[in-house]
């Protein structure tokens, strides 16, 4: 579940309410916050089915006046490089000018019956700031069926540094 707020305190009590190791992953944000007022948060833990495992994850969002913060704990069973369960956290920190892209795609249920104020089944939000770019690429064609000639290829280059869906 997604909860949102304006308070260090508020910030802190929503990490504990997920439940997802509080101390590892309340440690990492506010380091990387530092003595920054926060403007607003968004904590979202995900359970997701791998395989035979389940795995828990927790991504944790922070806007200051000049910075938004994205966090990620991720747990992993024993390995190959540990012999005993271990969690990684990682914190970006991002500068609001770098931001160059935020996108909301909101599914809803039944769009003919819809109902200004009903809440979407889940939203998806894309944030990019230009670290991570995904390219779609394809083979260029021109409108001759008969046509064998190369003509390269065609695509597209969207911002991807951050996706999150809440449903």
């Amino acid at each position: 579940m997604a909860k949102t707020s304006t308070t260090t305190q508020g910030l802190r009590a929503a990490i504990e309410r997920s439940g997802y190791y509080p101390a590892l992953v309340a440690e990492a944000v506010e380091a990387a916050v530092g003595g920054e007022p926060i403007r607003s948060y968004l904590v979202h833990q995900e359970t997701t089915f791998d395989q035979n495992e389940v795995r828990r994850h927790v991504t944790v969002l922070v806007l200051t006046g000049n910075r938004f913060i994205v966090s990620h704990t991720d747990e992993q069973a024993e390995d190959g490089t540990s012999p005993t369960p271990y969690a990684t956290t990682s914190t970006e920190s991002v500068k609001l000018g770098r931001i160059s892209s935020i996108v909301v795609s909101r599914v809803v249920a039944n769009p003919e019956s819809y109902k200004p104020g009903t809440l979407p089944r889940e939203i998806v939000l894309t944030i990019g700031w230009g670290a991570v770019s995904r390219i779609d690429l394809e083979p260029a064609a021109c409108g001759d069926p008969n046509c064998e000639a190369d003509h390269g290829y065609t695509g597209s280059s969207t911002a991807d540094d951050l996706s999150l869906r809440v449903s």
